[in-house]
């Protein structure tokens, strides 16, 4: 295989946090939920490897982690200029992240997004959710927002952490105090920005009153970012249940704040005329253009393979994409179906009886499903920022159902183990990650 596929291929199976369908799960979806879940959830993932490659790169160099905790925006400024927006997130999660597991010594993490950034740092579950939403919505970016979804829920089931480096996080001693943050600190540290006022008042230039409503939409903009602060987690997860907890808390809580900013986004939007309308719409044009005249420059020797993992990644979205007739995404398929989930292992390790074994069996069906239902095929982004509002809203509202659905399953799963069966369960992640 191809250096660079190699890598793209390496990355998406990164990113399903080394485990897929176990046999009686693959049977059960067929190609429902089986090979074309897969496909188009690890395919997709392909566009964020080959765009957001030297954003890994930077990481990897460390060239930004000086600046990753410091307490203004590590970003900078002006957040209207765009370079690489992800490559700071990166570094940020990046260095929380690796800081506490294994004790700092190892260069990478199973869990890792594809852009290089992390889903899970410790205890806390996405780091720039505020961000994320100003991106998506005011911008139409989703880049990093979609990135969110199997992997994570994945990491909340078998944590990469073990006890004591999760504690690190909220309850730093001695000498490793000065290298893992806090879990406040972090939070603090990953959402400071708010509505980017001036440039919206640049593009639409409002009168007295628009511009008053443009000041309530900030003030509730930044009354959406203390909302999701609020979620941060201020104790230490002791288990499965309770980081679904943490991770249902955090969606939540952006739901939350979406409903904070959606009255007065419309009521500003309302003043506007239709060509004050069209020029903040351009907004998330303008972004997008930028962005792609980024990777332009980046773009190197292989970028004719990138366009064609693109429309791969493309085909595989398509409603009636058949990955049966497609050589690629069998053999990435059958790669990723060599790394499943501990089954084996959890049945010999916690002795389970036959009940037990159907009820994880439940479980694992149902996280699975999300492979699907959170797939990161990329989409057209809405026109409007009210539209783009409720498409994020709706993707929230998904994932809130699927971490609902798995916390139940889980649940059934534990309702009957004693407590030797539980704390083998909680060792299975921080063992695999070894």
């Amino acid at each position: 295989m191809p250096g660079r596929m190699g890598l793209a291929l390496a990355g998406a199976i990164l990113v399903v946090a080394a485990v897929l369908l176990p046999d009686r799960a693959e049977a059960q979806f067929g190609l429902r939920g089986g090979p074309v879940g897969v496909a188009r959830f690890a395919v997709g993932h392909v566009i964020g490897l080959s765009r957001l490659r030297h954003s890994r790169m930077a990481v990897r160099g460390g060239r930004y982690r000086s600046a990753a905790l410091r307490s203004q925006d590590p970003r900078g400024a002006d957040r209207s200029q765009l370079s690489n927006p992800y490559v700071m997130r990166a570094a940020l999660t990046a260095q929380a992240a690796l800081a506490g597991w294994q004790g700092g010594r190892r260069p990478q993490g199973w869990w890792r997004h594809p852009d290089g950034s992390y889903g899970w740092v410790g205890p806390v579950f996405w780091p720039f959710a505020h961000d994320d939403l100003t991106n998506a919505i005011v911008f139409g970016d989703t880049t990093s927002l979609s990135l969110y979804g199997y992997g994570d829920i994945y990491a909340a089931l078998f944590t990469p952490y073990a006890a004591t480096e999760l504690a690190a996080y909220t309850v730093p001693q001695g000498r490793r105090a000065r290298k893992v943050p806090t879990a406040e600190t972090l939070c603090e540290a990953s959402d400071t920005g708010g509505l980017p006022v001036e440039r919206i008042a640049s593009a639409v230039a409002p009168n007295e009153t628009q511009r008053t409503a443009l000041d309530e939409l900030s003030s509730a903009w930044n009354a959406a970012r203390d909302t999701i602060r609020t979620a941060c987690p201020a104790q230490t997860p002791a288990n499965a249940a309770e980081r679904l907890g943490l991770m249902r808390e955090r969606v939540e809580a952006m739901i939350k704040a979406i409903d904070t900013m959606e009255a007065p986004l419309s009521k500003f939007v309302g003043l506007l005329n239709d060509d004050q309308k069209a020029r903040l719409n351009a907004l998330a044009n303008e972004r997008r253009a930028a962005l792609a005249s980024y990777q332009s420059k980046n773009a190197d020797k292989n970028a004719g393979k990138d366009a064609s993992k693109d429309a791969q990644a493309a085909k595989a979205c398509q409603a009636d994409y058949d990955p049966v007739s497609d050589e690629n995404a069998q053999r990435q398929y059958e790669q990723l179906l060599q790394q499943q989930w501990p089954a084996a292992e959890i049945a010999a390790t916690l002795h389970l009886d036959e009940v037990a074994r159907a009820r994880f069996e439940v479980l694992q069906d149902t996280t699975l499903r999300t492979m699907q239902t959170l797939s990161a095929c990329p989409t057209e982004p809405a026109a409007t920022a009210q539209a783009r509002l409720a498409a994020v809203k709706a993707r929230l509202q998904t994932m809130l159902q699927a971490v609902g659905a798995i916390a139940d399953a889980l649940d059934d799963f534990q309702a009957d183990l004693s407590d030797e069966q539980k704390a083998g369960f909680e060792a299975i992640g921080p063992k695999r990650g070894v």
